[in-house]
């Protein structure tokens, strides 16, 4: 008798035999893979997987634990059983099941490839039976390595034009896919054995509700919301956008455009869309994606609140998923958070983040959950907002989802749509007919123009240069006012300069940046949202933390320069709801001021979207700066033309590059370099965790007196500030700043030691090294 696992019973009675543990994986991994067309690839990945856990070695190892390989068998024998692309596949997965995906050949010193995996000596596994080395009928019968029809399909169509960049692309696509499929198989089955009530505790797929109750609980809410409203025009333009959505979601899966002004309820009428999008054609998940934590955590809460009546808070729960840095586990059931791991909820909100560095990540935890995107609808919520250094992996990825993964991809944006194919866009998105045709993004709303014009509820007004002394005094004499600049330092000098303007009358002026952690912005948001609603004095400096989504609505808003698709999310924090009345009482228009600050914007993507929008600006074109015809100018220059800075809408050192083909077809994708270079967010700062109100406090003090574990750190989450390495540097060596249990697995972790660093209203001061406040005692 072989093992896969073993107990502390030495008869071995419950220990796990391996054929038991090979085929529950091949079931499981079968069934994940099922969903893209590929059972037979998953049965294999799975029945292979651990074949070199036969080896005498590895049963040695089950009583007296050693080092030894049992992954780079099977990967060997897939290599070898079959040639050519399907056992190259199965051998980066199978050999990355527990270490990560690997690059074909080595690129760095110390680092192992699959080429050196498949050259490896490895323990005798002679004993496998010859029913585990098998390979699945399917693969091994003469249509041997016959692809998923809707991939076949794809690879034709690149091999008519000889376009062997995007074969290679289709092709490590489908070996990521069969990687998650297995990882998640082995990593569920791993935990039946191990840890029978955290298995226990995982969602029911078989009791989940489905798409089409979800729908019919949303259209409920939505008619009653639509009952309570009152007729005024933006609620009539609202119901209208919602018709559209109901409407379109007849249509047949594919990419669509969701272009709706600020306050056009995109947030619920696209979900509409969603959900009875997938219950129409048979779609199994919605996944939102979202620019901005802040913005995740608020639109998770409006979806709970529609369906918490009809479910309960705690089953609400486990439907609506909410997956990002800063969420608190412990705020959650226990099946929600191991519904994380894998994204096994019907209901997914997460960050664009999030999603596609999974998308072009290496690591097993990263990618368990991609499989899960298989007949999903994914919404890009403010979609032009992605990066133009990565358009084209980003862009690529989501075509291959959509194409051959039958996924459903919304591109909601405020302004018109910016990710779609034109003659200076070539990398852009298009639909593919039945017969392989190219055909447009689908718009949802017949007549986005037409529908901007309806709702235009704001005017931008270009003010030119300001100083921060005249904009303060501007801020000052408003009661309630939001201004939004590029920078933190910007934030924190331009909130000093307000106040001192308004001296003892500086009562609600509150400042917004990422130097507040995300439990105190929430604190700032929620006192910022009363003051609006109960007409107090609310006097708002910002980063653009507080433009995506974020739902306040002021009369005013001042906008430092920056690219128009930004300042018109600026705007949608402006007469949101349309109640500004004039001296006749009739609707007015609040105004947006865009203004020229006394300090450029930050180099790079920002600097230059800047210097595009003053491009517009000097033609002198356009009465309304925001109209779809300026924003169609800006794009031009920013993002179409301009390649995204460097010519070709990808990384410096590029991401698409890293797959490539063999002569025989075989793939030879560098996985774990393509991890290293997709970095939607570049690794720049380190987290400090900050003791900021009572749990915080706990929080800390837990991390001090205990080595931490992965469950405290991701709940601190919510107390962490990131502080850029020159500042991290300034404040270790004053002592501001003090490292914790450096010699564990989370070395590079850091709390606040000096407490009197953290503001009250600034948040975390790190150019402020070694300062105390005035009258404390420092011995």
């Amino acid at each position: 008798m072989y093992f896969s696992r073993s107990t502390d019973d030495r008869t071995r009675s419950d220990w796990e035999p391996l054929p038991d543990h090979l085929a529950a994986v091949a079931g499981r991994a079968a069934g994940f893979a099922d969903a893209f067309g590929a059972a037979a690839w998953g049965e294999a990945a799975g029945r292979w997987h651990d074949l070199g856990k036969y080896s005498r070695d590895f049963q040695d190892h089950l009583v007296t634990p050693s080092q030894v390989d049992h992954a780079t068998a099977g990967a060997q024998h897939a290599a070898e059983t079959l040639p050519g692309p399907a056992g190259r596949l199965l051998a980066y997965a199978i050999a990355g099941h527990h270490a990560g995906l690997a690059d074909a050949q080595a690129k760095t010193a110390g680092r192992t490839s699959l080429t050196d995996r498949l050259k490896k000596s490895v323990p005798d596994w002679s004993a496998a039976p010859a029913a585990e080395r098998a390979a699945p009928t399917a693969l091994a019968a003469p249509q041997l390595g016959t692809f998923p029809p809707p991939l076949a399909a794809g690879l034709r169509r690149d091999a008519a034009v000889q376009d062997r960049d995007r074969v290679a692309f289709r092709l490590a696509f489908l070996g990521r896919m069969l990687f998650s499929a297995l990882c998640d198989a082995d990593s569920l089955e791993s935990e039946r054995f191990g840890d029978r009530v955290t298995s226990a505790a995982r969602p029911d797929a078989a009791a989940a509700p489905s798409m089409r109750e979800l729908a019919a609980v949303l259209d409920a809410h939505l008619d009653r919301l639509a009952a309570a409203a009152p007729a005024t025009p933006v609620n009539a333009r609202r119901a209208e956008v919602l018709a559209a959505c109901r409407e379109a979601a007849e249509r047949p899966p594919g990419f669509f455009s969701l272009s709706v002004p600020t306050g056009g309820g995109k947030t619920l009428a696209s979900l509409a869309f969603a959900l009875r999008h997938a219950a129409r054609h048979g779609l199994r998940r919605v996944v939102t994606a979202i620019p901005f934590t802040s913005v995740i955590e608020q639109t998770a809460g409006v979806y709970r609140g529609v369906f918490a009546p009809a479910f309960g808070e705690e089953r609400t729960g486990e439907i609506v998923l909410e997956h990002h840095s800063a969420r608190d586990p412990e705020g959650d059931s226990l099946t929600a958070r191991l519904a994380a791991e894998n994204w096994d909820a019907p209901l997914v909100v997460t960050t664009n983040v999030q999603l596609f560095e999974s998308l072009y990540s290496g690591r097993k935890a990263a990618c368990r959950k991609l499989h899960r995107l298989a007949g999903s609808v994914i919404v890009l919520d403010e979609a032009q907002t992605l990066p133009p250094d990565l358009l084209a992996p980003c862009l690529r990825a989501l075509s291959e989802l959509v194409e051959v993964y039958g996924c459903t991809v919304v591109l909601c944006t405020a302004t018109q749509p910016a990710l779609e194919k034109r003659d200076v866009f070539p990398i852009g998105l298009e639909n593919r007919a039945d017969d392989g045709a190219p055909e447009p993004v689908r718009e949802i709303v017949p007549a986005p123009a037409a529908l901007y014009e309806a709702m235009r509820r704001v005017r931008c007004e270009w003010a030119g240069p300001l100083s921060d002394a005249a904009l303060a005094a501007r801020l000052a004499a408003r009661r309630q006012v939001l201004c939004v600049v590029n920078s933190r330092p910007h934030a924190r000098e331009l909130f000093e300069a307000t106040r001192g303007e308004l001296g003892d009358d500086a009562d609600g002026l509150i400042h917004l940046s990422t130097n507040l952690c995300a439990a105190h912005r929430a604190e700032r948001f929620a006192e910022i949202r009363r003051r609006l609603t109960d007409g107090e004095p609310c006097r708002v400096v910002s980063t653009q933390l507080i433009e995506a989504g974020v739902d306040v609505d002021f009369p005013a808003v001042f906008r430092a320069l920056c690219g128009l698709d930004s300042a018109a999310q600026a705007a949608g924090r402006c007469n949101r709801e349309g109640r500004l009345l004039g001296l006749n009482g009739e609707p007015a228009e609040g105004v947006l001021t865009l203004f020229e600050p006394d300090r450029p914007p930050p180099p790079g993507l920002l600097a230059s979207a800047a210097h595009r929008t003053l491009e517009v600006i000097a033609t002198g074109d356009y009465s309304d700066l925001l109209s779809p015809d300026a924003v169609r100018r800006f794009f031009e220059l920013h993002l179409w033309a301009s390649k995204g800075q460097r010519g070709d809408w990808d990384a410096e050192e590029p991401v698409l590059p890293c797959f490539k083909l063999a002569n025989d077809l075989a793939p030879l994708a560098d996985y774990a370099t393509a991890d290293e270079r997709f970095r939607m967010i570049p690794d720049e700062a380190t987290p400090v965790f900050v003791a900021w109100g009572a749990e915080g406090e706990a929080l800390v003090d837990r991390l001090r007196r205990h080595p931490p574990d992965r469950a405290l750190l991701r709940t601190l989450r919510r107390y962490a500030v990131g502080v850029h390495d020159r500042n991290f540097a300034a404040l270790v060596q004053s002592g501001d700043v003090e490292r914790l249990h450096a010699a564990t697995d989370f070395e590079g972790f850091a709390v606040l030691a000096n407490q009197d660093l953290y503001d009250a209203d600034l948040g975390l001061r790190p150019d402020r090294p070694g300062w105390y406040e005035p009258g404390t005692l420092v011995v």
